[in-house]
């Protein structure tokens, strides 16, 4: 949601002007800027520059749910489930492991955390055929140590 464009956040029109006069045309331009580059190149005082952050953060950021909230919906099943094909995983996890929310896996080096991220990136972008979701990945790797022939 970072390269959201200002156009599409149904800003007020002052502030979607001012953004766009100044060039500040994603979500991700405006909110790397510090307050008070931000009210110098917005020309406007402190609340100005707070509104623009808050209107635009609230387009951009999914929104915040509870660790109550996320039990609630996996006790009744809600959302879907993409199977790690690993039966005691996927009875642990309910299913799967939730499709359409950001999964972090963490563990001791050597564990095979690469090797399951790289396996559930291929069960979800396989066609629906096969049982997957015919689906998009997004592989977010934090040590720069992906490799494109694994």
């Amino acid at each position: 949601m970072a390269n959201m464009p200002a156009s599409e956040m149904r800003l007020p029109p002052h502030l979607a002007h001012l953004l766009a006069a100044r060039r500040l045309n994603t979500a991700k331009d405006a909110l790397s800027l510090p307050k008070v580059e931000l009210i110098a190149v917005l020309d406007a005082g402190l609340p100005t520059a707070r509104a623009a952050v808050a209107h635009v953060s609230e387009v951009a950021c999914p929104p915040c749910q509870t660790a109550l909230a996320l039990l609630e919906e996996r006790m009744l099943g809600e959302g879907g489930r993409l199977a790690t094909t690993l039966c005691g995983q996927d009875e642990v996890l309910c299913g799967g492991i939730p499709v359409g929310k950001l999964t972090e896996v963490v563990g001791p080096p050597g564990i095979g955390k690469t090797q399951f991220c790289l396996k559930l990136a291929m069960l979800a972008a396989l066609p629906e055929c096969y049982g997957s979701l015919n689906g998009c990945v997004v592989y977010i790797d934090t040590e720069s140590k992906f490799s494109s022939r694994r």
